[in-house]
Parts: structure tokens; sequence; C-alpha cells
């Protein structure tokens, strides 16, 4: 587990940007955290180190964005609308999760049956007076991200 604090969006997409470095092809992170804590914000941080040009907004109302040019595709995922993982599966999302990109998906919990098992854990939430504090986790066998609390 690895902890990060951020004080402005500028330092939320910094990170994400940072930690793009580390990801590869196969990748899935669950961010999980409270409406406005900043998981679109680190989403975008992500797809700018990914080499993403252009806006990245978050897909609540699209379920899924997919981003096909930089260093790797990217699919990033927004739950929170979603009922159930039955609505998602009607839809055909399932065979978007996983593959050769990299699956960001937010909201997660509204159907973890369709989560893989191995996956980083993204926590973000607040820690007092404008501060975020960036938790990740690799659960399932997660490969080593070769990160260290000072530089992701």
């Amino acid at each position: 587990m690895f902890q990060f604090k951020t004080t402005t969006s500028d330092e939320t997409l910094d990170l994400g940007e940072r930690l793009a470095q580390h990801l590869m092809p196969g990748d899935v992170l669950l961010l999980t955290g409270g409406l406005g804590a900043g998981k679109s914000e680190l989403a975008r941080g992500i797809a700018r180190g990914l080499g993403i040009s252009g806006a990245v907004p978050s897909p609540t109302f699209m379920l899924l964005n997919i981003y096909d040019t930089g260093r790797v595709p990217l699919h990033h995922f927004d739950w929170y609308r979603a009922q159930d993982a039955e609505e998602l599966l009607a839809a055909g999302l399932e065979e978007y999760i996983q593959g050769d990109w990299i699956t960001l998906i937010e909201w997660h919990e509204r159907a973890p049956s369709l989560c893989p098992e191995k996956h980083l854990l993204v926590r973000v939430g607040e820690a007092g007076d404008e501060i975020r504090l960036i938790t990740l986790t690799p659960v399932g066998g997660f490969r080593n991200l070769g990160l260290s609390e000072e530089t992701p």
C-alpha cells in the first residue's frame, strides 16, 4: 500500500501523470471515493501521462470513454449511474473491462462482480483542509509497480 497527499487539483493531475508511467496494458484500476473526491482529476492525469491529448471528461452519462491515442489505449468507466451488473452486462460493456489497454473504473462498487480479482485499488479521500489522501493498494496479485512513497 502506498499513500500520497495532494492539496490542489494540479497536484492530483500530476500524481496521475506520474502513476501512468508505471502502468501497462492489462492493468485495471478501481477508483473509489465520494462525490467530488478527485477520482476524475486523477483519471485525467493518468490519461495525460499516457499521452492522451484533448479533453478527458468523466464518462458519467456515457458509462465508458475509450481513448485510442497515447502510449497505451485507455478505457475509462464511470458506473455511478448504473443500477447493477446486469445493466452493464446488457449494454455489452464487460468485454471492454480487461484487455490490451489500461482500464479505469470509477464507482466500481455498483457492480463488483464485473471487476477482475487482480487490480489496483485507488482510494481518493479527504484528509482535511483541502488535502486529498490517495492510497494505492495492489489486490489479487496485482503486479509490483515499483512505487515508493516519494514517487509514483
